[in-house]
């Protein structure tokens, strides 16, 4: 091989092992099988090596498909100096007729497409910004869990016709009040008295996690732009912090089109000839981001006005960042009304609105950028 070739490397990696395979950068050459390796450190560093000793003057590049194994594989790659890529797994090309799947023929393919240039790689946050992601993602589920206990409890006392006669609101009033009902079975009250205790502990654990991503949050190194974000309207410390932890560095983008369809919240189309066809929404990418902005969409529904809260967020944030939030509430609020105006269904309405959102954060995280490198419009980190 010459001093300017690349060696491709395929890794069907799994939990215990590591299927190999390579191709040289050469026309006509063939993928060639390796062996299986454990997906261990150790054995991935003496891999490397082997290629090292065995390519000297040859550049090598790794690839292997995103999944929950994480991405410590690239991380360590990288750190040995040569190039790794995640592959998204949905963005593989697949050839109809193939209906043979093994490890070996997965990490074949993987290197012959690499070669060919038609695997698409994906966006590798910092161990710190991985973090902070997973913080936001138990917190998330913690609220899952505990809706779910919720609905569990409702359940029960539905069944049982007893009914709240103020607002079931899960306050401090109404808690009591499930404390304090008897059911006619020693049974049922014993279920009663768990569904009470699990609500209580879990909704412990989400005030836990909330209290603990506020204070991380605070420290990390995207701070700057989760603060401006919250001059928008529908858009707290908590969405803010999800949005950023999923997204990471908005400004990769060099379009706010180009971020709306790595959300899947630009419409599909099937188009031929003449024939024009928009279908709904592609519903790829990140989804936690996506529910996220569409939560954040539903504040949209009434007039444009600054209300104290928001007031107190945008404070000490540049007149430039207050501006771009003005000019998105008048913009989707406006829009809102019109939209549903004209007939169109509440949650075609929410995903439009959100869709327009994102637009207006990644402005206002370009923003951010541009005034860290201006110090007389930088963000202090200290919270408002």
């Amino acid at each position: 091989m010459n001093k300017d070739n690349i060696l491709f490397i395929g890794l069907d990696t799994h939990k215990v092992s590591t299927e190999v395979a390579y191709i040289e950068d050469q026309r006509g050459a063939l993928p060639i099988h390796h062996g299986k390796i454990p997906s261990t450190k150790t054995a991935i560093k003496k891999l490397v090596r082997y290629f090292e000793s065995k390519y000297p003057k040859a550049t090598l590049h790794f690839t292997y498909e995103a999944g929950p194994c994480g991405y410590w594989m690239y991380r360590f790659i990288t750190s040995l100096g040569h190039c790794c890529y995640v592959i998204a797994p949905s963005l593989i090309p697949k050839k109809p007729g193939d209906k043979v799947k093994t490890d070996k023929r997965d990490a074949m393919r993987l290197a012959k497409l690499l070669k060919t240039e038609e695997l698409t790689p994906i966006y590798v946050p910092e161990p710190e910004d991985e973090s902070i992601r997973d913080l936001s993602r138990a917190r998330e589920t913690a609220m899952k869990d505990l809706n779910d206990a919720r609905f569990q409890l409702k359940a029960m006392l539905l069944r049982n016709n007893i009914n709240y006669e103020g607002k079931a609101n899960w306050s401090k009033k109404h808690l009591r009040w499930l404390s304090e009902l008897v059911l006619p079975h020693p049974a049922q009250q014993i279920v009663l008295q768990e569904y009470l205790q699990t609500v209580e502990e879990r909704i412990k654990r989400l005030a836990r996690l909330v209290n603990e991503l506020q204070h991380q949050v605070q420290n990390w190194r995207y701070y700057p732009v989760v603060k401006a974000l919250q001059a928008m309207r529908g858009v707290r410390l908590l969405v803010a912090a999800g949005v950023i932890a999923e997204l990471g560095d908005l400004t990769r983008f060099d379009h706010p089109r180009k971020l709306m369809g790595y959300l899947g919240l630009v419409p599909g189309e099937h188009s031929s000839g003449d024939r024009r066809h928009l279908g709904p929404i592609t519903k790829c990418g990140n989804i936690r981001a996506r529910r996220l902005l569409i939560e954040g969409a539903h504040s949209y529904r009434y007039a444009a006005n600054i209300s104290e809260e928001l007031q107190k967020r945008q404070e000490s944030l540049p007149k430039e960042i207050i501006d771009i939030a003005w000019k998105a509430q008048l913009r989707l609020c406006r829009r809102y009304q019109q939209l549903m105006h004209k007939g169109k269904h509440y949650n075609l309405v929410v995903t439009a609105i959100a869709r327009e959102m994102i637009a207006y954060i990644w402005a206002i995280a370009r923003e951010v950028v541009l005034s860290q490198v201006n110090p007389k419009l930088r963000i202090s980190r200290v919270p408002a």
